[in-house]
């Protein structure tokens, strides 16, 4: 029988409406099969009861996951009013720079002697001292025991130490500020300042040289200050060059003021280097009664001035002294600050 035959005798039997009805549910029957029944539980109201906390620390303090997040689109409704969900439809993952606490990132806009500055405390007008460690990193043994002193201390490395980023690694994660300490020329041609050191009868371009080596042989420090120098410092064409070079690096300069001619302090003002200068040698004389003594200088020179700056070498007795002296100073209402933070002050004095 021809199909068209059929569909007159069905016709004539079960009449159009009947047709209509069949051929809807199995238009019905087809769109479940294919998109499927959303068995997932109906939700349930809001309520106003707190959430319960996580049952570990391990789930309250997780990491976002990285991984990509499924979300389900509105639900269709089908003929015969049943709802069902297409499938998930994976969603772009964030960056992990979205993911990451911004305060964790370091400012751009700040100077590198700011970025990688040691963190003190409130000073809350009390005097500032800021002790500078010279000499580190020759002496390992001595160096670990500075590190181990109460801080936040500044600790400058010399450019010629052996291991040099890995002691000044371990200084800046016990909470210490680093510099370097960079050989220059004495007035005593007897005195050997060290490797590469900084001459007066240098080249323009050895001289470069010179500052460039030195200058990376450490990262994330604040800047540098002079070992010996006494003859260099007060040469103002050299010290014009290498302040130059720290004022392109975002450094800061201390001037160690082995001479009292030094012109360190002019030139960093004038080229608008950040600058401070030492106040207190804490042990020319290396005895223990001599390194007490100029602590108290210290102690009065911060009351007069609102902060003062004192260098100090890893010797025995300085470390003995400082290890007894450092615990105090808060209690006598003093802030022991790192170097940098004695430079913004003064660039900032209000």
């Amino acid at each position: 029988m021809r199909p068209k035959q059929m569909l007159d005798r069905v016709v004539k039997k079960w009449g159009y409406e009947y047709i209509l009805v069949a051929c809807g549910a199995c238009l019905g029957l087809l769109i479940v099969s294919i998109v499927g029944f959303d068995d997932r539980p109906a939700p349930r109201p809001e309520s106003t009861e707190p959430l319960s906390r996580p049952s570990s620390p391990a789930t309250a303090f997780s990491k976002p996951s990285l991984k990509p997040s499924l979300k389900r689109s509105a639900p269709i409704v089908t003929p015969q009013g049943i709802e069902s969900y297409p499938e998930p439809i994976a969603s772009t993952p964030l960056p992990k720079s979205a993911l990451a606490p911004a305060a964790l990132e370091p400012e751009k806009d700040l100077a590198a002697w700011q970025r990688f500055a040691a963190i003190s405390g409130p000073v809350l007008g009390r005097p500032m001292i800021a002790v500078i460690i010279d000499d580190m990193g020759l002496d390992r043994k001595r160096s670990a025991r500075a590190i181990k002193l109460p801080g936040p201390l500044t600790m400058s490395f010399l450019t010629y130490a052996s291991d040099v980023k890995g002691q000044a690694e371990t200084a800046r994660e016990a909470g210490h500020e680093i510099m370097i300490h960079v050989p220059m020329e004495p007035d005593d041609a007897d005195s050997y300042p060290g490797p590469k050191a900084i001459t007066r009868d240098l080249s323009d371009a050895e001289l470069r040289r010179r500052i460039d080596w030195a200058l990376g042989r450490l990262e994330k420090f604040v800047g540098i200050n002079n070992h010996m120098g006494s003859r260099f410092t007060t040469y103002r064409p050299g010290m014009d060059k290498v302040l130059a070079e720290v004022k392109r690096r975002g450094l800061l300069f201390v001037d160690s003021r082995t001479s009292p001619n030094s012109v360190g302090a002019e030139v960093a003002r004038r080229l608008s280097v950040p600058f401070a200068a030492r106040d207190i040698f804490l042990d020319d004389d290396q005895s223990s009664d001599s390194v007490g003594l100029q602590l108290r200088a210290l102690e009065k020179a911060a009351t007069e001035k609102g902060y003062a700056i004192a260098i100090g070498h890893p010797h025995d007795a300085t470390l003995s002294n400082l290890e007894n002296w450092l615990p105090t100073l808060a209690s006598r209402g003093f802030v022991l600050v790192p170097v940098s933070a004695i430079v913004g002050h003064r660039q900032d004095p209000g």
